[in-house]
C-alpha cells in the first residue's frame, strides 16, 4: 500500500507527503563452523524411489491469478482515510451507523464529498462515490471514496494520486463545509491513502462484519469457521473500540493464513479506516507458538480486517483487552545498576504507534557503558534503513531502524540516553538490550574486544571468520605457512584456493586459477581440452562438460535426469525446479515435500531450533537408552536414515521392536499431543555397507503406522541420482547430538550451517576416503559442526526455488 497525508493547523505533525510499501525483509544469519562431515549421497537415492509415495499438489493458473491487489487496482481505485470535525460534538449515539444522528451527519459529509469530487476537473471522469463508515472521540469520520478507470484510461493511474485525492478534499469540504446546511462542519485534519477495495465495506452491512467493545477482561474473537477453512472470498472487519483513557491489546493464539499476502492477509489498523497512514501491521503465513501475533493501539479504536481469496486455511484465534492508555505507552526511565535490562513497550508484542521514550543509563565515574541488543526488529515498508525517518531507536546521536542479528553499541563517558520513537503507522516487535558497566582499560577480561564493544573468544581471534561482524576480529592477522593471505586480511586455509568458491569474500583465493588457453573448468575445477566440451563423452569427473548440450538433448549419459517415460534430460538439477522438462511432467511430480509450513526468520547456525523448523527430522529410541540416531520422513510410512545405526556388534539393534520414532519433536523431555510416535515395521540397511569406509551407510525404515502430516511432521524432499550439490552452498544439519565431544545429547533440537566442501578439497583432506557416494560438508577450519546422535539425522541443502533436500548425515 502507499499513502498521502495532508494536515493543517493544531499540531502539524503531518505537513510531509510519505509513501509506504507493504514489504518485509529478513535478517541475515550466522557462520557455523569445523571439521569436514562426510555424507552418504545421491547413487542410493534410486534404491529408495521405489519405496516412496508422493502427493503432488499443484495449484492452477486460475487461482494464481486470483484477485490480488493490482489486479483490483487496475480497474477500481479506493481512497480511505479519516477527517477531524471541528465543530461536531462527539455522542456515543454516532457509534451505530442505523442511528438516526450517525445517518444525518454521513449523509452531509458523504453529499459534500460527492460535489468535490463530480467538480475536480480529472476526478469527476471516474468518480463513483463516498461513504462515510465510522465516527470515534475525536470526533473523527471515518470515509472511504471509489473511483473506476475503463481500460482506454489505464495510463491516467499515476494522476489519479493520494494527494490529488486529499488536496481535493482539503478545497472542496472547507468550501462545501462552509455552505452546509444542517452541520456547522470544519475539517482540520484530513488523510486517503491507497486502499485495497476490498477492505471498503457499508457501514450497515451486516456480512462478516463485527462491532467489539474491550474490557478490562479477554474476550475472544475468531476468523468464520475457525478452527475449520474460512470461507473463500472471504471480506471480514472488526471494530473494535475501548472506554476513553484505554487502549487495546489484540494477542492471536494461532494464527493460519494463506502465505501469499497479495491474496489473503489479516490488516490491523490504528484507526476505524484502513488507512495505511495507521496502519499497524499486514501479516500472513502459518505462525508458530513461540512466535505470536500481539499487537497495542496507541488509543482508544482498532481495526481489524480479514480478507481471503479462494485458497482456504483455518485462520485465527484472538483475544482483546482495553488497558490504560499509560500502560500501553508506558517506557523510559533513569537507570543507575551497573548491569540490567530494558525492553520496547510490550515486547514482544509489537509496540503502539505515537511512542516518544527516552531511557538514561548512569553508572559510576570512570566505568563506561556498553549496550547489546539481544533483539532488534523496528521496520516499516518502504523505510531507507540509513536515514531511519519512521520508527528508530537512537544512540550517541545515531538512528537505528530495520532488522539487526546483533547491535552492541559503547559510550565514551559514564552516562548513556537511548531513546526510540514510533510514529502513527506500522508497528514491530522492538527491541531487548542489555546494559553493563564496563572498564575502559580491560572492557573484555580474558576475551577480544571488537571495536564495536562485542567480546569474543580470544581464539576466535585471526582465526578467518568475522566473528565481530565489523572486521576487527581479522585486521593485522599473519597468516601460517598452511594458510592463504587474503587480499583484505584474512586468512585462509591453502585448500580453499582454486575451489571455485570466493572464500576470502573479496575473491582472491580465486584469482589468477584459470585453465590455459585451449582449455575449460570442470565443476570439481580440474581442467580439460576445449575440444572435450559437448563431445558425448564424460571427461569431467563431473560430468558438467557434457551438461545442457545441445546436442546432447535426449541422449542419456549418467548425469542425465531420466524421466518415468524414459526420456533423458541433460540440465543441472531439472527436478522441481518448477519448469516442465519432460514431456510427461514426470520432473515436477511428488515436489510437495521440503516445505517448512510454519514462518522462520532466517537461520543461524549452531542453536536451538525452533518449534516446526524442520518437520522432517526425526528422533530414533533404542530401548531404554533414549534418543541414539536421527531420521528424515521421506513419506507417510518411510523414514531415511544411515546403516551403522542399526548394524552393531549387538544383534539387538536390527529388532525392530526395540526401537520408537518420535516424529514432530523438539525437547526430548516434553512429548505434547504435536508429537508422533510409531514404531518399526521393517528396518532395511543397504547390503553393501562398510563399516570401515562408511561407504553405503544408508537404511530404511518402514513404520507400523503411517504418519499424519501436519504443521510439525512433513516429509523432506531427495534429490534425483544426478541432483549436483555446488561447492560453497550453505546446508544445515539437525540432531540432539551431543553439544561437545563426551557430552550428553542435547535436550533441545539443535541446527548448525555448513557448507558443501569441493570434492577435490574434500580427498585432500580425508587422503581420499570420498567414494562417488559421498559429499563433503562442513568447515576446514573448525567450528559447529554434526555430533555423536546426530548420525542418520539430516543433511538439508535449500534448492533454487525454496525447497529443502537432504542427504544424510555420518558421525
Amino acid at each position: 500500500m502507499s499513502s498521502a497525508v495532508y494536515e493543517h493547523g493544531g499540531n502539524g505533525r503531518h505537513e510531509n507527503v510519505t509513501f509506504l510499501t507493504n514489504e518485509q525483509k529478513v535478517a541475515p544469519a550466522r557462520r557455523a563452523s569445523i571439521a569436514v562431515g562426510v555424507f552418504v549421497a545421491l547413487m542410493v537415492v534410486a534404491a529408495v524411489v521405489g519405496f516412496l509415495v508422493w502427493l503432488f499438489v499443484v495449484r492452477s493458473k486460475e487461482l494464481e491469478n486470483e484477485s490480488t491487489f493490482h489486479k483490483h487496482s487496475s480497474s477500481t481505485l479506493v481512497y480511505s482515510g479519516q477527517m477531524k470535525l471541528l465543530k461536531l460534538e462527539y455522542s456515543p449515539v454516532y457509534d451505530d451507523p442505523n442511528s438516526k444522528e450517525f445517518q444525518q451527519v454521513a449523509r452531509d459529509l458523504e453529499g459534500i464529498m460527492n460535489n468535490t469530487f463530480t467538480r475536480d476537473p480529472l476526478l469527476s471522469k471516474y468518480y463513483t462515490k463516498s461513504v462515510i463508515t465510522a465516527f470515534s472521540e475525536g470526533t473523527l469520520a471515518y470515509h472511504w471514496s471509489q473511483f473506476d478507470i475503463p481500460e482506454k484510461d489505464r495510463e491516467i493511474v499515476p494522476e489519479l494520486s493520494e494527494e490529488r485525492v486529499v488536496r481535493a478534499l482539503l478545497r472542496g469540504i472547507r468550501q462545501e463545509g462552509r455552505q452546509a446546511g444542517s452541520i456547522a462542519v470544519n475539517v482540520s485534519d484530513i488523510t486517503a491513502s491507497s486502499t485495497d477495495p476490498r477492505m471498503a465495506r457499508e457501514p450497515r452491512s451486516k456480512k462478516c462484519f463485527y462491532s467489539l467493545m474491550a474490557e478490562s477482561t479477554n474476550k475472544e474473537f475468531t476468523s468464520p469457521g475457525h478452527p475449520r477453512l474460512y470461507p473463500a472470498n472471504s471480506r471480514c472487519q472488526w471494530q473494535i473500540r475501548a472506554p476513553k483513557g484505554y487502549a487495546i491489546i489484540v494477542k492471536f493464539k494461532s494464527f493460519h493464513i494463506e502465505d501469499d499476502c497479495a491474496n489473503d492477509y489479516v490488516a490491523i489498523y490504528n484507526s476505524l479506516s484502513p488507512d495505511s497512514t495507521y496502519a499497524i501491521t499486514k501479516q500472513c503465513g502459518l505462525r508458530p507458538p513461540t512466535n505470536p501475533l500481539e499487537v497495542v493501539s496507541s488509543g482508544n479504536i482498532m481495526l481489524v480486517n480479514l480478507i481471503t481469496d479462494v485458497v482456504q486455511k483455518t485462520g485465527f484465534r484472538a483475544v482483546y483487552a482495553a488497558i490504560p492508555t499509560i500502560a500501553a505507552g508506558s517506557c523510559g526511565g533513569s537507570l543507575t545498576a551497573p548491569t540490567g535490562n530494558f525492553t520496547s513497550p510490550h515486547f514482544p508484542s509489537f509496540y503502539p504507534p505515537l511512542l516518544d521514550c527516552t531511557w538514561n543509563i548512569n553508572v559510576p565515574a570512570g566505568r563506561r557503558i556498553k549496550i547489546e541488543f539481544s533483539m532488534f526488529r523496528v521496520k516499516e515498508p518502504g523505510v531507507d534503513t540509513y536515514r531511519c525517518h519512521k520508527d528508530y531507536v537512537e544512540v550517541l546521536g545515531k538512528k537505528f531502524c530495520g532488522e539487526r542479528r546483533r547491535l552492541v553499541l559503547s559510550s565514551t563517558t559514564n552516562s548513556l540516553e537511548v531513546k526510540f520513537h514510533s510514529d502513527e503507522s506500522y508497528t514491530d516487535k522492538g527491541f531487548r538490550i542489555i546494559y553493563t558497566a564496563f572498564d575502559p582499560v580491560n572492557p573484555c577480561p580474558g576475551q577480544f574486544a571488537c571495536t564495536s564493544g562485542y567480546c569474543i573468544k580470544k581464539e576466535q581471534q585471526c582465526d578467518g571468520w568475522n566473528d565481530c561482524e565489523d572486521m576487527s576480529d581479522e585486521k593485522s592477522c599473519k597468516c601460517d605457512e598452511e594458510q592463504f593471505s587474503c587480499s583484505n586480511g584474512l586468512c585462509r586455509p591453502q585448500y580453499f584456493v582454486c575451489d571455485r568458491v570466493n572464500d576470502c569474500g573479496d575473491n582472491s583465493d580465486e584469482e589468477h586459477c584459470d585453465c590455459g588457453k585451449a582449455e575449460e573448468r570442470c565443476g570439481d575445477g580440474a581442467c580439460i581440452p576445449q575440444e572435450f566440451i559437448c563431445d558425448g563423452k564424460n571427461d569431467c569427473a563431473d560430468g558438467s562438460d557434457e551438461v545442457s548440450c545441445v546436442a546432447a538433448a535426449g541422449i542419456c549419459n549418467d548425469f542425465s535426469f531420466i524421466c518415468k517415460n524414459k526420456q533423458c534430460v541433460n540440465k543441472v538439477n531439472a527436478e522441481c525446479d518448477r519448469e516442465e522438462d519432460c514431456s510427461d511432467g514426470s520432473d515436477e511430480q511428488g515436489c510437495d515435500c521440503g516445505v517448512r509450513p510454519y514462518k522462520h526468520n532466517r537461520i543461524v547456525g549452531g542453536q536451538n531450533a525452533d518449534v516446526g523448523e524442520w518437520p522432517w527430522q526425526v528422533s530414533l529410541h533404542f530401548q531404554t537408552s533414549g534418543h541414539v540416531c536421527g531420521a528424515s520422513i521421506i513419506s507417510n510410512k518411510w523414514l531415511l536414515s544411515a546403516a551403522h545405526c542399526f548394524i552393531q556388534p549387538d544383534s539387538a539393534y536390527k529388532i525392530t521392536s526395540n526401537w520408537l520414532t518420535y516424529s514432530g519433536l523438539r525437547d526430548q523431555n516434553i512429548q505434547d499431543g504435536s508429537v508422533q510416535k510409531r514404531t518399526l515395521k521393517n528396518i532395511i540397511t543397504h547390503p553393501n555397507y562398510d563399516s570401515m569406509t562408511n561407504d553405503y551407510d544408508i537404511s530404511l525404515l518402514e513404520l507400523s503406522d503411517p504418519l499424519n502430516f501436519t504443521n510439525t511432521v512433513h516429509p523432506i524432499c531427495l534429490p534425483a541420482p544426478t541432483h549436483v550439490f555446488s561447492a560453497g552452498s550453505a546446508c544445515f544439519v539437525t540432531g540432539w547430538g551431543t553439544l561437545r565431544e563426551g557430552g550428553s545429547v542435547a535436550q533441545i533440537l539443535q541446527k548448525a550451517e555448513v557448507k558443501v566442501i569441493n570434492d577435490t578439497v574434500c580427498n585432500m583432506v580425508t587422503e581420499g576416503q570420498v567414494t562417488s557416494r559421498m559429499m563433503c560438508s562442513g568447515y576446514l577450519t573448525g567450528g559447529v559442526d554434526a555430533c555423536q546422535g546426530d548420525s542418520g539425522g539430516p543433511l538439508v541443502c535449500r534448492s533454487d526455488v525454496g525447497e529443502w533436500i537432504r542427504e544424510i548425515t555420518n558421525i
